[in-house]
């Protein structure tokens, strides 16, 4: 246990804290708020190739959930049958069903790491992490544009975090047709779609209002980097449908 929480520390925790620390100290006005926000882009820049990898997976899911659900309400009393027909689809698309959620599972030991930072980063014996090369700065002031204190919960961050989650969901959710007549597991699934896309928002929020609000800031800009990804990923389909 011990060797894997050293490797925790010095491959994710560690850096991480260096990394907020040295934006902190060099950028202009020495905002922890904007330190945040710079280091959230960062680590978003460096996962780009596999959320796109991951968005472009679940853009070709939503693409395909029509066949599916001719699938399922064709094969409905036919487990087996329906399974071997849903798997055949994914390998002539060449798709992985759990394609998007290997980079979800990546953000999550980051998530828990800049936890660590934001909880613990910001004590004065926590310093001592520092790499040789980065400036103690002393105390940290943790305060977003004079405003909000990163360190402390924040219920207005909780709930734009939650807002932001909410339309984020909304641009990946398929787009379905309505199956009046012996489509029971289609309309089970899609009645599943519509509950998951206000049940993640609620929960971002349940989360976020007892955490440090700089977890809330990362979480808002995360969000809002996906719908720009989203944004430039599935607006060249929709044009091309347009023209």
């Amino acid at each position: 246990m011990d060797f894997f929480i050293n490797a925790f520390n010095l491959i994710l925790y560690q850096p991480l804290f260096n990394a907020l620390v040295l934006l902190y100290e060099y950028l202009p006005g020495h905002d922890f708020g904007v330190a945040v926000i710079v280091l959230t882009v960062i680590i978003r820049i460096v996962l780009y190739p596999l959320m796109v990898k991951s968005i472009k997976s679940q853009k070709i899911l939503s693409e395909l959930q029509p066949k599916i659900q001719e699938i399922q309400n064709k094969y409905k009393n036919n487990k087996e049958r329906q399974t071997k027909e849903m798997m055949e689809l994914y390998q002539k698309e060449k798709i992985n069903p759990f394609g998007g959620c290997l980079p979800l599972l990546l953000q999550l030991p980051i998530l828990i790491a800049l936890y660590r930072v934001f909880w613990q980063g910001l004590q004065p014996e926590a310093m001592s992490l520092l790499y040789s090369f980065i400036p103690n700065p002393g105390t940290i002031d943790s305060t977003f544009l004079g405003l909000i204190n990163l360190a402390a919960p924040s219920l207005l961050l909780a709930f734009l975090a939650g807002i932001t989650q909410f339309f984020q969901s909304k641009m990946l959710m398929p787009k379905t047709k309505r199956i009046k007549e012996g489509g029971q597991m289609a309309q089970f699934s899609n009645m599943m779609q519509k509950q998951m896309l206000y049940f993640f928002p609620i929960f971002t929020v349940f989360i976020l209002w007892k955490l440090p609000a700089a977890i809330g800031l990362y979480w808002i800009i995360t969000s809002l980097f996906s719908i720009l990804q989203q944004y430039l990923i599935y607006s060249p389909n929709i044009q091309s449908k347009n023209a």
